[in-house]
């Protein structure tokens, strides 16, 4: 899971980096409007947390540009403006939910997860298949009932292939959705995490798709 922090105060940004990659996200921080757009129209992310204070213009214009784009990623605005007008016009220019600074890390975190949930119309905060469940609210994973320890990226390589376990995903998408700008990809590490899985959680659970990529297996 990739996360868009865009926030131009330092101390704020590199604590929202330090903080939400504990939850298992690959955050990528940017400070102003432009490089906030920039980041958009490159690159895939599960969700943006977005400040409207920039110094270069207000967060309100990076919202309303990208859902002219018809561009559903969750947004969550953050910003110190407390003002019911404030709320208004940030959830009416197409934000998912609002969170006044100050604000609590596991509620952002929570509030992360949700906009995310909902984005993928999914009700439940777990995810089950084949007898695997994982929960991305504890970081918790079972096979059977039993515990299984991962790695970050193995967790986030299996919470991306059960959001939707028909759907074949691509080395380079998997990727995409692992690691950040400031992240070096080693050519293997996609067929490492997932060997490390069938390790794991079985050998047949994830299936190859040769030449495609990978989707979890159908039980049966």
């Amino acid at each position: 899971m990739r996360i868009l922090v865009v926030e131009d105060d330092p101390i704020l940004s590199d604590g929202l980096r330090a903080g939400l990659s504990l939850t298992g996200a690959a955050i990528d921080c940017v400070a102003t409007c432009a490089d906030a757009d920039a980041a958009l129209a490159s690159s895939r992310f599960a969700a943006v947390v977005l400040d409207l204070m920039l110094p270069d213009g207000s967060g309100l214009d990076v919202l309303r540009g990208l859902r002219r784009r018809s561009d559903r990623t969750p947004v969550i605005l953050l910003t110190a403006r407390d003002a019911v007008a404030d709320r208004i016009a940030g959830l009416d220019g197409g934000a998912d939910d609002y969170l006044g600074k100050p604000f609590d890390l596991d509620e952002l975190s929570a509030r992360i997860r949700a906009v995310i949930r909902r984005a993928s119309g999914r009700a439940a905060a777990s995810l089950e298949h084949g007898g695997i469940r994982i929960d991305p609210g504890s970081l918790t994973v079972t096979v059977d009932g039993v515990p299984v320890s991962l790695s970050r990226k193995e967790f986030m390589v299996l919470l991306t292939l059960m959001e939707r376990p028909s759907v074949v995903r691509s080395k380079a998408e998997l990727e995409e959705r692992l690691y950040g700008w400031q992240e070096e990809v080693e050519s293997n590490a996609v067929e490492v995490h997932v060997h490390n899985l069938r390790v794991k959680i079985g050998r047949h659970a994830i299936e190859t798709v040769r030449g495609v990529g990978y989707r979890m297996r159908t039980p049966g």
